[in-house]
């Protein structure tokens, strides 16, 4: 069930960081951002209707999730064995979805990539748990797994949680939710308030003509950035929840070994997209690798290339295990396959991002992550077996929305026929 929810937030998870670190990095911002000017456009219009477009992709597609999550509990953790078990909670999981979804989609269209899994999912927990309360569209029959006696010793792993071992000090809902309504709130302001915006912007970093006289260059501005708002919010709730230094350390301590594991596989994986990226950038006037191979594979593909192309993002997700670094490496292929065809790059980069989200399922790296979490570690296929299922069914109906949306809608933007 964790890696299954790995699919509707993930686009926009970590403070929307796939769309703001992977596209961004994975395109080439400063061209397309002078062909969009050239339009009368800008990047920031582009950003967001893609944005967008992942947004709503991902709210009709997803919007589903919490009842296969559902049927596949009680189909292959039941003790019957039931896919109609699961059917029973239909009303109920239907509305679970649309409380996550119907805010998700109005944040990503109206605020932008940094908001959407951060407020869809407080605004979807406070609804969904208090409908819950009230009984609220609940099934009337209730479900549960059998005896674990019975269980089968595949189900066992060598991990145990005590919960009577783990001492805290009692903490109200409120106050322990309050760090992340700070997030949201400080992520807003930053956001929507052009005076707030332009003074966190103000401390920038700059790097220009990297390797030599290139002319390419690349900025970080630490203080807008969603992860700068997150250190502030880090030491803010020090004082908020009235820690110890020692635990401040320890948090810093655990948390810091989570980032350095990551950050290991992005120290080379950035670098190497952005080579590949401004390839393009060569004494020859040779076109860059991405472009060279969108044409090849839009003349071979042809019309029907949006089906395909959430696919591509899901096979980027499977083997780097992260839908920033899928972003990364195909975003600029997409929109070379794109453009080459003639449609909505904004749009095929979208469905690449969500089909990257949906990768996460599978995602080898996600996979022995959580096995080893759970003390499953070893039995990595059997949890890929399950979840294959539902990333072929988030990938087709992906690709399906993507060319209804170019081919019968007419979704289109600035670039279409350059």
């Amino acid at each position: 069930m964790g890696m299954l929810v790995q699919s509707t937030p993930v686009s926009f998870g970590a403070v929307g960081t796939p769309i703001v670190v992977g596209v961004n990095s994975g395109l080439d911002t400063a061209t397309i951002g002078a062909q969009l000017v050239a339009q009368g456009s800008s990047w920031d219009i582009f950003l967001q209707q893609i944005t967008s477009s992942v947004a709503t992709t991902h709210a009709i597609v997803g919007t589903v999730m919490p009842l296969i999550m559902v049927v596949m509990l009680t189909r292959f953790f039941g003790k019957e064995k039931s896919w109609k078990a699961g059917f029973e909670v239909l009303p109920f999981a239907i509305f679970a979805g649309l409380a996550f979804t119907l805010p998700y989609v109005a944040t990503g269209v109206f605020l932008g990539p940094e908001f959407p899994s951060l407020l869809g999912g407080l605004l979807g927990l406070a609804i969904v748990t208090t409908a819950a309360r009230f009984n609220f569209l609940t099934p009337k029959k209730t479900w549960d797994f059998a005896d674990p006696k019975e269980w089968p010793a595949e189900w066992l792993g060598t991990v145990e949680m005590k919960l009577e071992d783990m001492t805290a000090r009692p903490m109200s809902a409120f106050r322990a939710w309050l760090p992340y309504v700070l997030v949201g709130l400080i992520l807003v302001i930053s956001r929507v308030f052009p005076e707030v915006s332009s003074a966190l912007k103000s401390v920038s970093i700059a790097f220009g003509n990297i390797l030599g006289e290139t002319g390419i260059g690349a900025s970080i501005e630490p203080l807008f950035l969603p992860g700068g708002i997150l250190v502030a919010v880090v030491m803010i709730t020090f004082f908020l929840h009235g820690m110890r230094a020692s635990e401040l350390k320890a948090a810093v301590k655990e948390s810091s070994s989570v980032l350095l594991s990551a950050g290991f596989v992005l120290l080379f994986t950035v670098p190497m997209v952005r080579i590949l990226i401004n390839s393009g950038v060569n004494g020859a006037d040779l076109a860059s690798m991405p472009i060279v191979m969108a044409r090849y594979v839009a003349d071979s593909v042809g019309g029907i290339y949006p089906l395909l192309a959430p696919s591509v993002g899901a096979l980027g997700a499977f083997l780097a295990g992260s839908n920033t670094v899928s972003n990364m490496m195909f975003s600029q292929f997409q929109f070379g396959v794109a453009q080459s065809l003639g449609i909505s790059g904004a749009m095929v980069v979208a469905i690449q991002a969500v089909g990257a989200a949906a990768g996460n399922m599978v995602a080898i790296h996600n996979v022995v992550a959580a096995s080893a979490t759970v003390g499953l570690l070893g039995r990595e296929g059997s949890t890929l077996r399950k979840t294959v299922w539902p990333t072929l069914y988030y990938v087709l109906f992906t690709g399906a929305i993507g060319l209804i949306a170019i081919y019968m809608m007419g979704v289109t933007d600035p670039l279409v026929g350059l």
